[in-house]
């Protein structure tokens, strides 16, 4: 079941590089891990215990950008056929998402899918995937508006 949960967290392959593969001592941080491997493991933690709801809080935050595509590929196995509730910042992380809340200080402003949420260009969220791409130096095929100054009033 371990090697099972670790392959769909796709912790496997990094597991099985260390000198004694799954039976080698790590410690009890995990501090020879990067963060991208720690979260990878805290995946397989969660596929394991098989939590009817998960809750991922800033899971993708303190990793890079190769290391968030393979954590956010994980995530998405791990949240199959299982409600997920996901607190991000960054909005890679939320993309596929069913539903997304958008709030500004602790108020409810928008609620949609990603793509739903685009359609409103004065909309909070609107803003905030725009400002995310520019600052990231992305350039997405969903949004071409420059920055606006201020984010509209709830």
């Amino acid at each position: 079941m371990v090697r099972e949960a670790c392959k769909e967290a796709f912790a496997d392959e990094f597991i099985s590089e260390l000198p004694d593969g799954y039976d080698t001592a790590v410690g009890e941080s995990g501090a020879k891990f990067s963060g991208g491997q720690r979260q990878r493991i805290a995946i397989a933690r969660a596929i394991i215990s098989q939590p009817a709801i998960l809750i991922l809080d800033e899971a993708t935050s303190a990793i890079d950008v190769r290391g968030e595509r393979i954590v956010q590929a994980a995530l998405d196995r791990a949240s199959k056929n299982r409600t997920t509730i996901t607190i991000a910042h960054r909005l890679s992380t939320i993309r596929k998402a069913d539903r997304i809340v958008v709030l500004r200080q602790g108020r409810l402003v928008e609620s949609g899918t990603h793509e739903s949420l685009l359609e409103d260009k004065n909309g909070l969220y609107y803003s905030l995937v725009n400002a995310q791409a520019l600052s990231l130096g992305d350039t997405t095929d969903d949004v071409e508006v420059p920055i606006k100054e201020e984010l509209p009033s709830p």
